[in-house]
């Protein structure tokens, strides 16, 4: 599958939600000093556009499914693109703040179209094992950016803006590529498609799916917004120790779900697996306030990460299950807005704990969220 040029360019193509944010964060301590940023709003910088791409991308799912993927994507990508660069000429927080919230749009849109067009290329373990690459490139790209906008914008802030110049190449190799994957018959798609879309989004089943990737969206991102400040309390970790831990979550998750979740769901069957990679979640983060040792750290980071590559992918291949084909787009791009959602509700829901149980508090009630995510996917149906 993976000599596969249409493929990879839709795993390059839906990589780039995760650039949105991490080309910046890396550079926003120096754009804070050199632009003279409020540090307490400064922040939505890094976590605005994740509330778009959660707003935008189930209207740009149904808008795909009714006019097709590539019409989608390859504006978005093209869109993503200036918006991304025009981060680089602004100064002032509110034109940054708008264009950021422009870029989630755009991710969005390239979100829906590419989840979309991997749901229709692909059916049965076929389209697990692509979607289980595609949450491999998400955790791999999830490090790989950061590191590159910091070292980028090692120089100036403003240059590292202009990686999202990559979007404009990849709407060419769309353009080109993806032509043969696109549906002919949209028109005739889309007559009931919206009564069938409500039919399978109302549905409980699908309500549980999207609040279980919502939850488990939330425990995830509280390592990435945490761990670095317990790290930097307990033993003194400086940024490229947080790199390497962050980096090994990321590589346990991109291992298993590559190469590891199909063969662990025919051994165990599928609701097993998952049900495992939600233990795996909820123990490790309960597990992280009690270790000081960066080795057990690390293989803590690890574990995290396996748990997680179990999860994400089974959800939605679960997802990807209930849509009608001329419907993929738009229910998978539901799923993704749920999951950007709660990257978003994240430090929104555990700050509050933060103040009250300190770190280690955060850690507990992140764990209690994985296992509740798990319960609630697994409770009792008729």
């Amino acid at each position: 599958m993976l000599r596969d040029p249409k493929l990879l360019v839709l795993l390059a193509a839906g990589s780039l939600t995760t650039m949105a944010g991490g080309v910046i964060a890396p550079i926003l301590p120096e754009m804070i000093q050199q632009l003279n940023l409020d540090p307490a709003l400064a922040g939505n910088l890094v976590s605005l556009h994740c509330l778009t791409i959660a707003l935008f991308s189930p209207p740009l799912g149904l808008l795909a499914d009714r006019v097709g993927h590539l019409r989608v994507l390859v504006p978005s990508l093209i869109l993503y693109a200036l918006f991304g660069v025009a981060g680089a000429l602004v100064q002032g927080l509110v034109p940054l703040l708008v264009l950021r919230g422009l870029l989630g749009a755009a991710s969005g849109g390239i979100a829906a179209a590419s989840l979309g067009l991997l749901g229709n290329m692909y059916e049965g373990e076929a389209r697990s094992q692509a979607l289980g690459y595609a949450t491999s490139s998400l955790t791999i790209t999830g490090i790989a950016f950061p590191i590159l906008g910091g070292w980028v914008g090692s120089t100036h802030w403003q240059w590292a803006f202009y990686l999202y110049g990559v979007g404009l190449p990849l709407a060419l190799l769309a353009a080109s590529t993806l032509r043969s994957v696109q549906p002919h018959n949209t028109k005739s798609m889309a007559k009931d498609s919206g009564s069938k879309l409500r039919s399978v989004l109302g549905h409980t089943y699908t309500l549980r799916l999207l609040l279980t990737l919502g939850l488990t969206s939330v425990a995830m991102y509280a390592v990435v917004i945490y761990a670095p400040l317990y790290l930097k309390t307990t033993i003194q970790a400086d940024a490229i120790t947080n790199g390497i831990v962050l980096a090994s979550r990321a590589i346990g998750a991109a291992v298993i779900s590559a190469f590891g979740a199909k063969w662990l769901a025919k051994k165990m069957g599928a609701p097993q697996a998952t049900a495992v990679g939600f233990g795996l979640m909820a123990l490790t983060l309960t597990t992280i306030p009690v270790l000081n040792q960066l080795p057990l750290i690390l293989l803590t980071a690890v574990w995290f990460g396996v748990g997680f590559g179990l999860v994400l992918p089974a959800l939605y291949s679960a997802l990807a299950n209930l849509a009608p084909r001329d419907l993929k787009s738009s229910v998978l791009a539901a799923g993704t807005g749920a999951g950007f959602l709660g990257q978003f509700l994240s430090p929104v829901l555990l700050g509050p704990v933060l103040g009250y149980g300190g770190l280690e508090g955060v850690f507990y009630g992140a764990g209690l969220i994985a296992l509740g995510a798990g319960l609630l996917l697994f409770a009792p149906q008729r």
